[in-house]
């Protein structure tokens, strides 16, 4: 069974991270929504509500997995025995940094990294600019699943 993790923060899920779990799940037989803890970051969104967001955007579809993790993706990937990280790369800066990124795991475990460019519709969206969206009470509908859903 081929597996594979999607780790990110997912402060909030969006649009093209929805995009990117679809698409991973025609190459995998499952993916797994890894959603990294950092303390020293301050978040939008609790971690309770970020992985509600994503199970809630993927109910029903048994091939899906959420989960929480701290430490380094690779040390996840041996722990939880899993061969492929999936990430998805919206412009060429995306690119030099996951690259970088992908070497460095692959110097430390045999995981391999596959990308996935991001659908021309949802490649100009980060969690950033949602954030900023929400914070200045815009329309943020638009560029996150409906299962995102801010009360303002």
């Amino acid at each position: 069974m081929k597996r594979a993790i999607f780790p990110g923060s997912f402060d909030p899920i969006t649009k093209g991270h929805y995009d990117i779990i679809e698409r991973g799940l025609t190459l995998f037989d499952e993916v797994t929504v890894a959603i990294g803890v950092n303390s020293a970051k301050k978040y939008m969104f609790s971690l309770e509500e970020r992985v509600k967001f994503i199970e809630d955007a993927f109910k029903g579809e048994p091939k899906i997995k959420v989960i929480t993790y701290q430490g380094l993706t690779v040390d996840l990937c041996k722990e939880i025995d899993v061969k492929f990280i999936l990430r998805g790369l919206r412009n060429p800066a995306d690119f030099e940094f996951e690259k970088a990124i992908a070497h460095t795991n692959r110097d430390l475990a045999p995981i391999e990294t596959v990308f996935l460019l991001t659908a021309a519709s949802t490649s100009y969206i980060s969690s950033s600019i949602v954030r900023e969206v929400i914070k200045y009470n815009g329309d943020y509908t638009k560029l996150v699943p409906d299962s995102v859903r801010v009360k303002q």
